[in-house]
């Protein structure tokens, strides 16, 4: 078995693994932990392929900002996953029916599979043929040079949609006292002083 064999069935079975106890796992903290470990060994799959840049941002987005967020979350906010679990023993019989089905989806999309006419699967990693340009490069020129106007699109779609979020969200709340940040840019500073004049054994 080569190095490269041996660290797919490790990045493997650590990726299945890190899902499996993700869904399982009884403590919150624990599974975004599981989570954390499920990407890292999906970044180590992308680097056997050969994407380094996607393996990269697989660690940078997921692993420091999302999944990060999604501890944050769950360490701060004083939430009664005991309450939240009570009611799941009545949806149960509903997920094993959706469980069941996908599995047999999944069965069916397998058992029909077949290479498409004119592809041909390399029998080794060296048997690859190596592009003239980096999948980085690559990857760069197709996005931002013949797919800019769709990038650029999707990229205001998400503002929208960050925008939505916040606008529904936003609650305004009358016991809190905020800040006006045009009356203090405004503020005449004859009037915000006062000068007195205390004598000596007096106080204000």
């Amino acid at each position: 078995m080569t190095a490269a064999a041996l660290a797919f069935y490790v990045f493997a079975i650590s990726a299945l693994t890190g899902g499996l106890f993700t869904v399982i796992s009884r403590n919150p903290v624990h599974s975004v932990l599981w989570l954390i470990l499920a990407f890292l060994s999906s970044a180590g799959l992308f680097v056997l392929l050969g994407a380094e840049f996607v393996a990269m941002l697989l660690v940078i987005v997921y692993v420091g900002a999302v999944a990060v967020l999604f501890l944050f979350v769950v360490m701060m906010l004083d939430v009664d996953f005991a309450e939240l679990r009570a009611g799941m023993a009545r949806y149960m019989p509903l997920a094993l029916l959706i469980g069941v089905v996908l599995l047999m989806q999944l069965a069916i999309v397998l058992g029909s599979w077949t290479p498409a006419d004119g592809v041909r699967v390399a029998e080794s990693m060296s048997g690859l043929a190596v592009p003239e340009t980096h999948n980085t490069a690559a990857l760069g020129r197709l996005i931002y040079d013949d797919y800019i106007y769709l990038f650029q699109a999707a990229g205001l779609i998400l503002l929208v949609a960050m925008i939505g979020a916040i606008v529904l969200t936003l609650r305004h709340r009358k016991d809190v006292k905020r800040q006006n940040v045009m009356a203090q840019m405004h503020r005449d500073p004859a009037r915000a002083l006062e000068l007195v004049d205390v004598k000596p054994g007096q106080g204000l």
